[in-house]
């Protein structure tokens, strides 16, 4: 455990396995083949920094890397002000705008402007799917945030 962790993520299968099992079962539910990965990611790292879950941060940051999702470095860069530039298309704008509002309900209530908004971009399935898998990120924060997961830093490739 890093410092100031009060508990680690790969202790979640040991501790609870059912509710492991039910948000690795969500998050396949919500990974239909009608949503990009690619576009899953970036909505699953935005609300995780939204959420302050340095756990969540890096895990997403390393999946986008590491399975090569063809998500450009300027879009993984600048996603914490994406409605200040004009690097990503209409799509991925309004799964963000979607994801900040479902992230914030608090702040936030769903308007019927904002589902048409939505709507105007995704499917009612796909939008039910974005949903899903936005609540999902959201289940994994709060873990990550109450535990205080380390944040999954890699390691450096060591030339030998």
């Amino acid at each position: 455990m890093s410092a100031g962790s009060r508990s680690e993520w790969s202790q979640l299968s040991r501790i609870a396995p059912s509710v492991e099992a039910a948000l690795i079962a969500l998050g396949k539910a919500a990974s239909d083949k009608d949503m990009e990965p690619a576009l899953l990611e970036l909505v699953s790292l935005r609300a995780s920094q939204i959420n302050n879950c340095a756990f969540c941060v890096q895990y997403h940051l390393n999946a986008i890397r590491q399975w090569r999702l063809a998500v450009p470095r300027e879009k993984i860069d600048l996603i914490s002000v994406w409605k200040e530039v004009d690097i990503y298309s209409e799509r991925e704008r309004a799964a963000l705008q979607w994801t900040e509002i479902i992230t914030s309900l608090r702040e936030n209530s769903v308007t019927d402007r904002d589902y048409a908004a939505a709507l105007e971009h995704f499917s009612e399935k796909e939008l039910l799917l974005l949903t899903a898998a936005i609540g999902a990120v959201n289940v994994w924060n709060r873990i990550g945030v109450a535990f205080r997961f380390s944040p999954p830093i890699p390691k450096p490739d060591v030339e030998s």
